[in-house]
């Protein structure tokens, strides 16, 4: 059975700490949606347009040293070229949108991870998104210590980074989807990886069952 979508599209963000399994969810969800007859988009930061990928490789893959104010204007910058040449026009074209990080990951990592302060960071993160926010974030979240194993054969600039900064960067998290429970649904990734699939496509087919017209 068809569920309708919203005529402006739907933005559904997926995020959560490096090891929290995110990233393996969101082609899943994507076939699921596809499945009920919805015309799904997928995307990620940083990395979805052409100077995205060159920030991306700069970002996670490059080992040049960074301030923390230049790699968190370096994400802005691939944020602004994310949302006008990609999200922008599939949310006009009445796509949902399913995209790995967005502007909650920047408030977590380079604000509370980097312990700056996060009320700067989130005006100008306003200012990268053209008043374009989530719809509906899913959090997948779990303890530090199973993240850790699942990501040990990582190798971006975030691994290197000690306990403190993902613990920082997971508290992070949790007091964003406790300010906004009603747009951030906290997922139990501790789980096993069929029953997060489950629990992410129970959540996403209530929600849009909930605001379909």
């Amino acid at each position: 059975m068809q569920l309708a979508t919203t005529r402006r599209g739907a933005l559904i963000t997926i995020e959560g700490i490096d090891g929290a399994g995110k990233s393996t969810q969101v082609e899943p969800l994507a076939a699921h949606l596809r499945a009920r007859g919805h015309d799904v988009l997928t995307t990620r930061e940083p990395g979805a347009t052409p100077l995205g990928r060159e920030l991306r490789r700069v970002l996670l893959e490059s080992d040049v040293a960074l301030e923390p104010r230049t790699e968190l204007f370096l994400f802005l910058a691939d944020r602004v070229e994310h949302v006008r040449r990609v999200i922008a026009p599939a949310l006009a074209a009445g796509r949902i949108v399913l995209c790995d990080r967005f502007a909650d990951s920047t408030i977590a990592y380079q604000g509370y991870g980097r312990a700056a302060d996060v009320a700067t960071i989130r005006r100008w993160d306003e200012e990268s998104r053209d008043g374009i926010t989530p719809d509906l974030t899913l959090l997948l979240d779990c303890p530090l210590a199973i993240a850790t194993l699942r990501r040990r054969h990582a190798s971006d600039r975030y691994q290197s980074l000690d306990d403190g900064f993902h613990e920082r960067v997971r508290g992070g998290f949790l007091a964003l989807a406790s300010a906004e429970p009603t747009r951030i649904r906290r997922i139990d990734a501790s789980a096993p990886m069929e029953t997060v699939r489950a629990e992410i496509a129970a959540v996403v087919d209530r929600w849009l069952a909930e605001h379909a017209r």
